[in-house]
């Protein structure tokens, strides 16, 4: 199991990251500046998010990824800002990124909540690799690198994203730079991987069940030209204005040919199971369990995800309900 975690690796870090993907949450839905720039300043009151993900637990050099967001809206609530801090690790390699966030706002007809964002980030990824980490089984290959490699690129984002008291949509695209501002052939024979550029859509909505149940379902595509395309089919029950009960089938969907990838793939598969509880009007935690349903669920112990969440009341916003926002919202 060691080796096949290394040829994993070694794959992933040398043939030019032809199949490098952004690190995978599941808790996305409830912040979605992690996928989305145009999400800055969404819920009017300033919002901090931060989360911690342990992936396939118990497999060597499984990833892990950590992670802190926090935006609030401004010049009564026609711009967002915000920051998005992040390390991700698998293996010996090793992706640092930190985002500012800006969206621009515009109220659509006469209802205040209808709104279209568009929204741009820019910061800095350092990808590196980390030789002494790897185990290879011969020595001396001049393939294998030694020691701390790494490059920092500029990047961008862009999104665009929709919202109303009732559904959403939206679409994003990331790591739009380091592929023209790094040489490939420099990052190859250091055996640094080069972030490509991932697309994500979003829509969902939310509806009353009942007097204290609202039904929250949305959709999640993921796509990079490099990489399978990914589904996440989202389903949540806010119970009681208190506590977030649901679930996540993510899969990959052929949509259309890549002629980079290997034929004959069978289709990823996950579930995930997601609380999300208010211990407070200001605090929330969550956690997400996720078990792939292929051989690799047989191997590990799941992946594991926490989340804490803080929201400060903005009194200066003239859409400031601190519940409603909180609560009922696009993620």
């Amino acid at each position: 199991m060691k080796r096949l975690i290394l040829i994993c690796s070694l794959i992933t870090a040398f043939i030019s990251a032809q199949a490098q993907q952004d690190a995978q949450f599941s808790q996305y839905i409830f912040n979605g500046l992690y996928i989305n720039p145009a999400y800055a300043g969404y819920k009017s009151d300033f919002f901090i998010n931060s989360f911690f993900r342990s992936q396939w637990t118990g497999l060597p050099g499984a990833p892990t990824t950590a992670s802190i967001a926090a935006d609030g809206a401004v010049a009564n609530d026609a711009v967002g800002l915000g920051i998005l801090l992040q390390r991700d690790q698998i293996g010996a390699q090793t992706t640092i990124a930190a985002y500012t966030n800006y969206s621009y706002r515009i109220q659509i007809g006469e209802n205040d909540d209808s709104r279209l964002a568009f929204g741009l980030g820019v910061g800095l990824i350092q990808s590196g690799i980390d030789g002494s980490q790897l185990n290879p089984v011969q020595t001396g290959d001049s393939y294998i690198p030694t020691g701390y490699h790494s490059f920092l690129s500029p990047d961008a984002r862009i999104g665009v994203l929709y919202t109303n008291n009732d559904w959403f949509v939206g679409a994003s695209v990331d790591n739009l730079l380091p592929q023209y501002t790094h040489p490939a052939s420099t990052a190859t024979a250091l055996g640094v991987p080069i972030p490509k550029p991932h697309e994500y859509f979003t829509m969902g909505g939310i509806f009353d069940v009942s007097s204290d149940m609202k039904l929250k379902p949305s959709l999640l595509i993921k796509d990079t030209p490099t990489a399978p395309t990914s589904m996440d089919v989202n389903a949540f029950l806010l119970i009681s204005e208190k506590l977030w009960l649901g679930g996540t089938y993510r899969t990959a969907v052929p949509l259309y040919n890549k002629p980079n990838l290997q034929k004959g793939l069978p289709p990823s598969s996950a579930i995930v199971a997601t609380a999300e509880f208010f211990a407070s009007e200001s605090l929330r935690i969550g956690y997400a369990f996720d078990y792939s349903l292929n051989k690799l669920g047989t191997l590990g112990y799941g992946s594991h995800e926490i989340s804490v969440a803080f929201t400060i009341k903005n009194n200066n916003s003239p859409r400031s309900r601190f519940d409603d926002q909180l609560k009922k919202c696009y993620f």
